[in-house]
């Protein structure tokens, strides 16, 4: 009797899990295989956060574009092509960074792939950047008249973007945002294709695509306090990174480190 009473009850059980299962698997999840790439934003990790995050970074996109090409028609002060091409570069680097995880690297995909949450000193860098440019444009237009300096800054930006998502995309599911304690099964050390040049080329896109935006806005200031904090930044992260992937590779990786220069300044 009892056996009889609870069997809709064990089979109704099944079908959930089987329901749970199968949504796990939905080409439009966002939660990630390991439990050390859960998202741990405020944003919540959902498909809507997703497209709504991707619609307005698609929509300062456009208006940073339309800056870059028209330099605002000249209407307002503050509408220049500096201005502009900083906006598509920031928005455009955010929307890489998901959509590059999703289509190369999804177990590690979520929200947090964006990279909207990267920490308070990582806005409050952009928004000094941003401050010191308005501030300077206001007051001392004549500082901001160099062609040829935004013109390197657009060749700096475009590159380190370039060579961020070629190394993401290369290393395919051995990349991750974070810093990897262990080694997973399936973790591979990889040397060929752009690797063969930059034994961290991501980091060293990430340099060049900020201190690139700093020379678009002609910004000497942010420039120099871009340069310090991220060459701190990637000293200390480099070594510690590097201190597992010995231990992870032993003596292929000591080989590679030694053939292999960052191309960051000074860290070798």
């Amino acid at each position: 009797m009892a056996s009889t009473a609870t069997q809709p009850e064990v089979d109704g059980l099944e079908q959930r899990l089987r329901q749970r299962a199968a949504a796990k698997s939905h080409p439009l999840d966002t939660v990630p295989v390991d439990a050390a790439h859960q998202p741990r934003g405020r944003i919540p990790n959902t498909p809507l956060s997703v497209s709504v995050i991707s619609f307005l970074l698609g929509a300062l996109f456009f208006f940073g574009l339309l800056l870059f090409i028209t330099n605002g028609y000249g209407q307002y002060w503050w509408s220049t092509r500096q201005l502009g091409f900083f906006l598509a570069a920031w928005s455009a680097f955010h929307w890489a960074e998901f959509a590059v995880t999703a289509g190369w690297n999804r177990d590690k995909c979520s929200v947090d792939s964006f990279l909207l949450e990267n920490g308070a000193l990582y806005h409050i860098a952009h928004s000094v950047a941003l401050l010191e440019y308005f501030i300077t444009l206001y007051f001392k237009p004549e500082w901001k008249t160099y062609p040829y300096v935004t013109s390197i800054g657009v060749i700096a930006t475009v590159f380190g973007q370039l060579l961020r998502s070629a190394a993401m995309i290369h290393a395919g599911s051995n990349f991750s945002h974070l810093l990897a304690f262990r080694k997973v099964e399936g973790h591979v050390l990889v040397t060929d294709g752009i690797y063969r040049w930059f034994r961290h080329p991501s980091y060293a896109g990430f340099f060049y695509w900020a201190l690139g935006t700093q020379l678009v806005l002609q910004n000497p200031i942010s420039f120099v306090f871009f340069a310090a904090v991220l060459w701190r930044f990637f000293y200390r992260r480099i070594r510690a990174e590097e201190a597992y992937l010995i231990r992870f590779f032993g003596d292929d990786y000591r080989n590679y480190k030694r053939a292999v220069g960052t191309k960051i300044p000074y860290i070798p």
